[in-house]
C-alpha cells in the first residue's frame, strides 16, 4: 500500500448529480465529482465541478476546499456575497446555510470531514 495519493483525472469515473429540486434557486446545474479519497473515519477528498446555477447549501460536514478554475459566490444566509475565482481558499463550517452561484463553471479541490 503506497501512502501516496495523487489526483489523477483519468482514473476516477466522476459522479454525476445535481442539486436537489428543493435547493434550486436558478438555471440548470450539473455536478461532476471525482473522489479520491474515502477514508472510513469519514473523510473524503477529491475534485467537483459545476456548471451555472444558484441553489441552497446546508453543512452538516465540514470543508476546505481551494478553487482550480471559474467564478462562484458564496453567501452564507445574512452575510455578503464572497465571489472566489481560482486560487481562492475558503473553509465552510457545520451549521453554514446560505447559497451557492456558479457564475462560470467551476472546479474547485476540497477534503470534507464528517
Amino acid at each position: 500500500m503506497s501512502y501516496v495519493l495523487k489526483f489523477d483525472l483519468a482514473s476516477v469515473e466522476p459522479e454525476i448529480g445535481a442539486p436537489a429540486p428543493d435547493r434550486l434557486i436558478s438555471g440548470n446545474p450539473e455536478f461532476r465529482t471525482w473522489n479520491f479519497e474515502e477514508a472510513p473515519d469519514g473523510l473524503y477528498a477529491g475534485i467537483w465541478e459545476a456548471t451555472p446555477g444558484k441553489w441552497r447549501i446546508v453543512y452538516d460536514e465540514w470543508e476546505y476546499f481551494h478553487v482550480l478554475s471559474g467564478h462562484s459566490i458564496v453567501t452564507e444566509d445574512g452575510g455578503e456575497p464572497m465571489h472566489l475565482k481560482p486560487g481562492d481558499s475558503l473553509v465552510l463550517r457545520p451549521g453554514f446555510a446560505g447559497t451557492w452561484e456558479v457564475v462560470e463553471t467551476t472546479r474547485k479541490d476540497y477534503v470534507i470531514r464528517l
